[in-house]
């Protein structure tokens, strides 16, 4: 399984964010995530800080690309092996960052890819 930072993590059960929290946990991956708000959703907490986490494998962004600018150096500090752009968050600038340091920048949704199993 897959250990995945969900970046731009919501408590509200309306937002992809959210979604992509429950179906990660319903599929049976690791999931840490880093929101605007702390709580919990679906056994997961949400934390404000950027904390150091240990073995991601995949952040998936749920933030725009100009909110991105601050997490840049934080995401890449992570070494994921890569960082999926979900629809909205695409960011041609942090695409060459993540390149420059051997991290896969894949645009993609995040739910679609758990629903077709290309996770």
């Amino acid at each position: 399984m897959k250990k995945t930072l969900v970046l731009g993590a919501s408590l509200k059960p309306n937002r992809y964010s959210n979604l992509a929290i429950n179906r990660l946990v319903n599929h049976n991956h690791i999931v840490e995530a880093v929101g605007l708000k702390e709580g919990e959703v679906a056994g997961v907490n949400i934390v404000t800080e950027k904390k150091d986490f240990k073995d991601i494998d995949t952040v998936t962004l749920y933030l725009n690309p100009k909110r991105q600018e601050e997490y840049y150096n934080y995401i890449i500090s992570l070494k994921p092996k890569r960082v999926i752009f979900n629809p909205g968050t695409e960011n041609p600038e942090f695409y060459a960052l993540l390149k420059d340091n051997n991290i896969e920048a894949e645009v993609a949704c995040t739910l679609v890819l758990l629903g077709t199993n290309q996770y």
